[in-house]
Parts: structure tokens; sequence; C-alpha cells
């Protein structure tokens, strides 16, 4: 069994959100940073935990650029080429509610989406990253867990987790 580990997301909000360690090491920070006239968002992969990792890889920021009445739009992963939002929630079938994304490494992974759980997997099948929602209990309002080998993208799992949630909350197709 591959190492896995565990970043707890404060705030149910997927427009604004803090992913934490165990240890309280700041990991992710989604953010909204303008609003006019169409929305930008800012989700940054933070020192204090990647420091922890020397296997991640890839851009430490992504942004989220949406349309009119927060439409999809496009994003951008750092500094590189942008990618329509339909491309990183990519349906194969009609009737499918899993969602397909590329990654930078040039290869496909597969959200499979449910309303308190997805599941990021590889072209394998195998699981690489399990968001799921908390317990009332619970002083966090999810819990993303992220096995070794999707360290090297994780910004971009991170990145993909937020637009299909806000899809979800938005009632995107």
């Amino acid at each position: 069994m591959s190492a896995s580990y565990a970043l707890l997301q404060f705030s149910a909000d997927p427009w604004n959100a803090r992913f934490e360690d165990p240890d309280r090491r700041l990991a992710f920070t989604v953010t909204m940073v303008d609003e006019n006239p169409n929305l930008i968002m800012k989700i940054a992969r933070e020192a204090p935990w990647a420091q922890q990792h020397p296997d991640i890889m890839g851009p430490s920021n992504s942004y989220l650029y949406f349309g009119p009445n927060r439409t999809p739009g496009h994003l951008i992963y750092g500094n590189s080429t942008y990618h329509t939002m339909a491309q990183a929630r990519n349906r194969k079938k009609e009737n499918s509610t899993s969602r397909y994304f590329w990654a930078q490494n040039g290869k496909e992974y597969k959200w499979r989406v449910a309303l308190q759980r997805l599941e990021c997997v590889d072209s394998k099948g195998n699981v690489l990253a399990l968001w799921e929602t908390s317990q009332l209990a619970d002083p966090f309002a999810a819990k993303l867990t992220i096995k070794h080998a999707a360290l090297p993208i994780i910004t971009e799992i991170v990145t993909t987790l937020t637009l299909n949630r806000i899809a979800q909350v938005s009632n995107w197709q």
C-alpha cells in the first residue's frame, strides 16, 4: 500500500476555502481575486505544506477565469497556456457523471463525481485522490485523501476538484 496524505478542507464553499494537513500546515488556498467584470479565482499551493513533500511538481498556482454570471470560462496552470473549463471537465458519455482532464504530464485522469464524494483515478483505474464531505461533528467541511503517486500533479488535482465542486453547486452540465 502506498503512502497517503490527508488534507482537511475548511469551508464548504468551493469559491473560498483552505486545505490544511492534520498538523495544521496550510496546503492550498482557494480565493476569489476579482469579480469586475467577471470572476477570477486563484488556487495557490502553499509552501508550509509543499516543502514537506519533495515529489511535488508542476505549478504552484492556477487561475480560473469565469465568463459572465459565473459561466464556464477557462483556466491556467502557472504561466502555461489556457484550457477551457469544458476541457477540464470533459464528459465522454452523455449520461455519465465522470469528468476527464489532461494533466500537464500529458496523461488523462478521471473524476468520478457524486454528490458528497469525488474520486480521481488514473487511466488504469488506480485511485489517486478521494474527496469526501465530513461528518457533522468534524471541525472541517471535507477531507481530501491523496496517494503519493498524485503529488506530481497535486495542483491540477485540487484545481479540477474545485472546478467540479463549483460545477455541482452551479448546476453546470
